[in-house]
């Protein structure tokens, strides 16, 4: 029987995946005491990995809907870790990376996509405190990356 957390994203449409492997030489979360350290995650939909870069292929809805698929990503790896979603206390920090052109400014747009879904899923436990920075290329050609650092019970 899913928990209040899986009940909550089920409302929104959502189904978490299993969690994805690690992609080369590192584990997708570490725990310590109470905090879960998950890797950096990248976006993928139904058709595949979402890649593109952020003020030349890709608008700011789409880098945004990027982001939302990643906190998908960080939540089956943070279930995967601990078991049970509604072990989750809080979302301490979100890290996200936006390739993006040179001139491109607005990440903190992009990542308010992940932002705003964490907050939407979770209330209150979603806040967070985050960083949203460019980056000239991320693997595979993906629009954002992001890694987080939860806090469970």
């Amino acid at each position: 029987m899913p928990g209040k957390i899986e009940t909550r994203l089920a409302e929104l449409g959502v189904t978490l995946p299993d969690a994805p492997a690690p992609a080369a030489n590192y584990v997708p979360f570490v725990r310590v005491g109470d905090l879960v350290f998950v890797s950096g995650q990248i976006p993928a939909g139904p058709d595949g990995l979402i890649t593109g870069k952020l003020g030349a292929d890709m608008d700011v809805a789409g880098g945004a809907a990027a982001a939302r698929a990643c906190c998908i990503a960080l939540l089956a790896q943070l279930k995967a870790a601990c078991g049970d979603l509604d072990r989750l206390v809080r979302v301490v920090k979100l890290t996200g990376f936006v390739n993006s052109t040179p001139d491109f400014t607005e990440q903190p747009k992009v990542i308010n996509g992940a932002s705003d879904f964490l907050v939407e899923a979770l209330g209150d436990a979603g806040r967070h405190s985050r960083s949203a920075v460019s980056a000239a290329a991320l693997p595979l050609g993906v629009a954002v990356e992001i890694e987080a650092i939860f806090q469970v019970a």
